[in-house]
């Protein structure tokens, strides 16, 4: 079992500055803070990003969590995701998988 954080720290890594505002909000609601930089404890990461997958294998690599979203009609993208170590969701599903993976963190 991991231990609680007290407050998480949540790095967005989006292109669409509605999602990037809606995904801030829950970051917040939860009592968590999001940060521009590592270290971080959490990274959404959205897979419209050209660097997406690279920033995943970076990010997974220095011990990050990480949460990406993306079209469910880029299946393939989903899969390459969750090959390099990412919880990997499509758009529809990625405001209830965030406030999942922010209730585990403290807990």
């Amino acid at each position: 079992m991991s231990t609680p954080l007290a407050e998480p720290s949540v790095l967005l890594l989006t292109a669409d500055l509605f999602f990037r505002a809606k995904l801030d909000g829950i970051v917040r609601a939860a009592g968590a803070r999001v940060v521009t930089s590592l270290p971080a404890d959490l990274a959404v990461v959205e897979l419209e990003r050209p660097d997406a997958p690279a920033r995943i294998g970076e990010l997974v690599d220095a011990g990050v969590g990480v949460l990406s979203f993306g079209s469910h009609v880029r299946a393939r993208a989903l899969r390459e995701a969750r090959a390099r170590g990412a919880v990997a969701v499509p758009n529809a599903e990625i405001e209830q998988a965030l406030r999942r993976a922010l209730r585990e963190a403290v807990e």
